[in-house]
């Protein structure tokens, strides 16, 4: 076990504490070259031509709250960033007059903050940013048709407005050592929270008070929160990959799938483990240990260079010759970060290859309606040589 997961379990009051600064003074400079060099440009729909192009463009309006923070350290939850060749500029409200100036500083990053209550004074910051510059990109995947409008009509009026995507997302699949340490800060406190919930299950809790429990227990760690909704899922309930916690008790025999994750600093963990109060039913047993061979399996195909869809298909395999290749209903992993689902993804599909940095999930399952599913994820980093996992807990099925 880690030292941040040994913290965790002997009751450290916050993993938080002694993080690394989280200095962002280099990451305006790496977004302007992908801007010189060209972004990729999504066509509108009956456009002519096929598939996007890669285009330069004069600017970048970030409306995604997650890249607005990667980018400016800021954690507010309203924002617009204009970026250009030679400005940064973050507009938000009030409620981040103090806040957003400082966090700005204390990130290292060089940008101006206006503060505007107004929609008009806001449109009017943005216009100012722009003024002159030809053609600025919007985030496709984050830009409703309402907005669009206002920006085509009215905060950027006159100007080109292009769809693009992906652009900040693909610099924050290389995670930094300040980001993995936050991350492995919110792996510990869900290791320590499962340690101390797992011999309580023996006492016939509902999967609500658990998921309650979980969410409670990490927070006094030192999260903030809980990475997504804490997944718990008892007996036949555990067949449903994304179960919600309910009134269900759990009892002797059950297989329990949990799935929960923390957040220390905005960076977010993510883990299962499926755990049972004495020895399953049948056939429990079986599918657990074909999941865990699975799983590990996963893990160690895990390496800089490697494609993704390979990790996936070494998952598949080992589930498959073990005759439950249609009850693994899902991919095999994903990109976790300041957002709990980001790139790469760990799918047949995918044409990504991993590289040294990236922070994914390997969790493989099999789930057998009216009987019961197992689930077993970590999270890991990526390194030149295999991976390092940041999510620690043991894996062990029967619990007392």
């Amino acid at each position: 076990m880690e030292a941040s997961a040994v913290r965790a379990a002997t009751g450290s009051p916050s993993v938080a504490a002694d993080l690394p600064p989280l200095r962002l003074s280099g990451r305006a400079a790496s977004v302007r070259e992908v801007l010189a060099e060209g972004v990729e440009v999504t066509p509108p729909p009956g456009a002519e031509g096929n598939g996007s192009t890669v285009e330069p463009v004069d600017a970048l309006v970030l409306t995604n709250l997650a890249n607005g923070r990667w980018l400016t350290g800021f954690s507010g939850s309203a924002m617009v960033v204009v970026l250009t060749a030679d400005d940064l500029l973050v507009i938000t409200d009030g409620r981040y007059a103090t806040q957003a100036p400082a966090e700005l500083e204390a990130a290292g990053v060089e940008g101006r903050v206006v503060i505007a209550n107004r929609g008009s004074e806001q449109q009017e910051a943005a216009a100012t940013a722009v003024s002159g510059l030809g053609r600025l990109a919007l985030e496709a995947d984050n830009v409703s048709w309402s907005r669009y409008r206002r920006f085509a009509g009215e905060w950027f009026a006159g100007a080109e407005l292009v769809p693009s995507t992906g652009v900040i997302e693909r610099l924050r699949r290389r995670k930094s050592p300040e980001e993995v340490a936050r991350m492995a800060a919110a792996a510990a406190a869900a290791d320590g929270a499962l340690a101390e919930v797992l011999p309580r299950l023996a006492e016939r809790p509902t999967e609500g008070e658990v998921a309650a429990e979980l969410d409670h227990l990490m927070r006094r760690r030192g999260a903030s929160g809980s990475a997504f909704d804490t997944i718990v899922a008892a007996g036949e309930n555990s067949a449903l990959p994304h179960a919600r916690p309910g009134p269900r008790r759990i009892e002797p025999g059950d297989l329990v799938v949990i799935d929960f994750g923390a957040i220390v600093d905005g960076y977010r963990s993510d883990m299962t483990r499926t755990v049972c109060v004495g020895e399953p039913r049948p056939p429990g047993g079986k599918v657990y240990e074909v999941v865990r061979e699975s799983q590990q399996a996963g893990v160690e195909a895990v390496a800089d260079g490697v494609s993704c869809a390979d990790v996936d298909a070494v998952c598949r395999e080992v589930i498959g010759d073990a005759g439950w290749g249609e009850a693994f209903l899902h991919s095999t992993g994903h990109g976790v970060g300041l957002d709990i689902h980001e790139a790469p993804s760990l799918s047949s599909r995918s044409d990504e290859v991993l590289a040294a940095g990236e922070v994914v999930t390997v969790e493989p399952g099999i789930y057998l309606a009216g009987s019961g599913g197992v689930r077993i994820e970590d999270t890991v980093v990526v390194t030149g040589d295999g991976c390092r996992r940041l999510t620690c807990s043991p894996k062990t099925l029967v619990v007392a």
